[in-house]
């Protein structure tokens, strides 16, 4: 029978046969790397991260004892051998209030129960535990007594009146301690408002969620956003900053519906500065235009993620790329591979070259800029020139996850290769990605701001909750000095907002 296909119809058969290859194998990836985050470590180190580019051992300890013929300790190490002291793992503060219980015998039992003599006391034993005293409610009341004069014959009489603070929030219950608790409990411990309601009616107080929000938003917008205005002039003083965003979800927005992504930038100083500071702000939207205007005083170097918005900044600012996100996509590119299968891969050894520009950059932590900077100019910059030179040899398809790697270093390079630049500059952003997880972890709880107005004084709390613990200070305890500082202070004045920075407040408990 004679074959009636042309020679194009087998082409074309063959195209598609790998076409359809290429859809099954990403899918195959896609398959076990979803399997593979499920199940799976999340961690990015594996067994993998103790061998060198050539596959040997990095830590010569690791292979110099052969565990089958390693001798037994003798008897007489034995004896010499001495456990070491036990030492309390879990820490306590210096300043912590101790409450002594004597626990002394009756004066009955104080006798020697052979010669009926009275013993000598020779010391104590002690058992120490620590004791958890649940937040209670109570009631304030100022008493400001009046003092007339009747001596003097004036009319009307002179009338002398104390004063009471000025209130947190005139014509309200709420007190520093308590806009303060609701504060700490949402943004630092992750309870949503209706949770906190729950909590108050079962204490006998009947403050509903809305009442509580009322007192966020009008002590943030009266107390803090001065102090956060601060935070931010002090942050764009800087020449080296991080920055990243993540989605802030507002029920009730102007112009568009409950549904819709709003988003939350956040920024922050880098680790060349001894006074951190985080401002995050409130925008409805991810364009270019949002850090453009919150950077328009910024110049010097900016962390960030690859997300393009930053890659649209003035000249005057310089993009650090993220080697932590390149080492992410070698990562999964890797994890979707069976693990017999890895060894001699294109992705392990983009995952070594990632891996062992980390451990270089560990080992120049302890010097000063400059010497890191030389250090890595010596060290660093030929592994990462060798890196790109590599890849460019690397043949794969686009859409596959070691595309998307290798796709992504390479439209990246630019940005990837200014960390040679400085110092005092950082191999990844992951800085701002762990100043921006709490409020990522908050929002899985409380999911959304019902108002812009609660939105922005959300950002304005999560600014100097997160300065304060960047600091060193407790949050609940710096915002009750805020708030009980702050109405009774000329907050018109610079130097008084100046007072009330989290590192001045750490100072001041210091003396």
């Amino acid at each position: 029978m004679k074959n009636n296909t042309s020679a194009q119809e087998i082409k074309a058969l063959k195209t598609k046969i790998t076409e359809l290859e290429l859809i099954i194998k990403h899918y195959e990836e896609q398959f076990k790397l979803l399997r593979q985050r499920k199940f799976g470590s999340s961690s990015e180190k594996s067994l993998y991260d103790q061998l060198d580019l050539d596959g040997n051992t990095m830590c010569d300890e690791l292979v110099t004892t052969d565990p089958e013929t390693a001798e037994e300790p003798l008897s007489e190490d034995l004896k010499n051998y001495h456990r070491a002291k036990r030492t309390r793992k879990d820490g306590l503060p210096k300043n912590l209030p101790v409450e002594e219980v004597v626990c002394d015998l009756p004066e009955e039992e104080k006798i020697c129960p052979d010669c009926n003599s009275e013993p000598e006391f020779m010391g104590n034993d002690y058992r120490e535990e620590l004791v958890v005293i649940p937040a209670k409610v109570m009631l304030r009341k100022f008493v400001m007594p009046k003092y007339i004069c009747r001596k003097c014959g004036i009319e009307p009489a002179n009338i002398i009146e104390a004063k009471a603070p000025n209130p947190v929030i005139k014509g309200s219950l709420a007190s520093p301690e308590s806009v303060a608790y609701v504060a700490c409990q949402k943004f630092v411990m992750g309870v949503p408002l209706y949770r906190q309601e729950q909590e108050w009616q079962r204490k006998g107080v009947l403050l509903s969620r809305q009442t509580l929000a009322n007192h966020l938003i009008k002590a943030s917008e009266q107390w803090l956003t001065p102090i956060a205005d601060e935070l931010k002039r002090r942050l764009l003083n800087q020449t080296v900053a991080h920055a990243d965003e993540t989605i802030f979800q507002v029920l009730k927005e102007e112009h568009k519906t409950p549904q819709s992504k709003s988003y939350l930038w956040c920024y922050r100083t880098s680790g060349d500065t001894d006074e951190p500071v985080i401002f995050a702000e409130y925008k409805p939207d991810r364009k270019h235009k949002n850090p453009a205007e919150f950077l328009a005083n910024f110049k010097g170097f900016l962390h960030t993620d690859g997300y393009e918005a930053y890659h649209k900044l003035p000249s005057d600012i310089t993009v650090v790329g993220c080697w932590a996100h390149v080492r992410r996509k070698w990562d999964s590119a890797l994890k979707a591979i069976a693990s017999p299968d890895r060894d001699g891969t294109i992705e392990l050894q983009g995952k070594r070259y990632c891996d062992k520009m980390f451990e270089i950059e560990r080992s120049l932590a302890h010097l000063s800029a400059d010497e890191r900077y030389e250090q890595r100019i010596n060290v660093l910059k030929p592994l990462m020139d060798e890196f790109f030179e590599w890849i460019t040899s690397v043949r794969t398809t686009p859409k596959s996850l070691l595309g998307r790697a290798v796709g992504y270093m390479l439209s990246q390079k630019e940005y990837l290769k200014n960390i040679l630049l400085d110092g005092r500059l950082e191999l990844s952003n992951n800085r701002a990605e762990r100043t921006i997880k709490p409020f990522v972890i908050c929002r899985k709880n409380f999911m959304f701001a019902n108002t812009v107005r609660g939105a922005h004084a959300a950002a304005v709390i999560f600014s100097l909750v997160e300065t304060a613990k960047e600091t060193g200070v407790d949050p609940f305890e710096y915002l009750c000095y805020v708030f009980k500082t702050a109405p009774n202070t000329d907050m018109t004045k610079p130097e008084n907002i100046q007072m009330l920075l989290p590192g001045e407040f750490k100072k001041l408990n210091a003396l």
